[in-house]
């Protein structure tokens, strides 16, 4: 496999670091990073399509996530400081589309990531315009030979699959336009039951848990999630010397919604 070059990527904007987007070692926070993703892949302009959807040829449509992904390489703030998040499209399909996505600060790479996105109707998902196609084709990528994700296996939809489990609840700030809970909402769920966990290991009780948040996230949608519910994220760790590698699940009753894999550091 090749690797990209930042200049490969045809679009680019600057992100001011903002206080919410830092993690308790004063830097941005693996989930503060998914937001500048975010951010970035909203301000993106599609012109044809947007011509498309205004004249009425097209919708009505929701622009639904299935599955992002976000790695902190490196510091990045303090508060105020810019950041440069450069987007791409990597693949385009018949239904779908993804993105991806760097993070530059003084000159060095500090994250990485992307998203898969469907436009869908009430029906299920919808093919994609010529029109939308070509503005996706003015921002495709050089071929890295990188395969696709693989979906989650069927284990990973199983409650016996977890051994640890963190209650939560849906709050009415985590639900988007969709009229459901926001995909970056659902990725702090996964932040909580991870130190929740590490709390409960190291045994702190109601102290503050070591700040041992994960560096990467690679999720999956599977189902809506919504407010009001209660919830619970399973997780299953395996560690080595060097990181924890974490796989999560999003559940309601029997019912898993997302499957989550990050990576972090262990306790020193």
């Amino acid at each position: 496999m090749t690797s990209l070059d930042d200049g490969d990527f045809r679009a680019q904007v600057d992100v001011r670091v903002r206080q919410g987007d830092l993690g308790r070692d004063g830097s941005a926070s693996t989930i503060g990073m998914a937001r500048w993703l975010e951010d970035a892949r909203i301000r993106l302009r599609m012109p044809g399509f947007e011509r498309l959807v205004a004249t009425g040829g097209f919708g009505p449509f929701a622009i639904l996530l299935v599955g992002q992904e976000v790695t902190r390489l490196g510091p990045a703030g303090p508060t105020g400081a810019r950041v440069q998040v450069h987007t791409g499209i990597r693949r385009v399909g018949r239904s779908s589309f993804t993105f991806e996505q760097v993070i530059v600060a003084g000159g060095r790479r500090v994250g990485s990531g992307g998203a898969s996105v469907v436009l869908a109707d009430r029906s299920g998902p919808l093919q994609l315009p010529e029109e939308l196609i070509a503005d996706l084709t003015e921002l495709q990528l050089p071929d890295t030979g990188s395969p696709a994700p693989a979906r989650p296996g069927p284990e990973r939809l199983q409650r016996g699959h977890y051994s640890y489990w963190a209650p939560l609840r849906s709050r009415i700030g985590d639900v988007d336009s969709n009229q459901h809970v926001n995909f970056n909402a659902l990725a702090t769920w996964y932040d909580e039951a991870v130190a929740a966990f590490t709390a409960h290991t190291a045994g702190t009780g109601g102290a503050v848990p070591p700040d041992l948040p994960p560096w990467s996230y690679r999720i999956q949608y599977l189902g809506e999630v919504t407010y009001p519910g209660d919830y619970e994220i399973g997780l299953t760790v395996q560690a080595d010397t060097e990181s924890a590698h974490y796989e999560l699940g999003v559940f309601r009753d029997g019912a898993c919604l997302g499957v989550a894999d990050a990576v972090g550091p262990v306790a020193g």
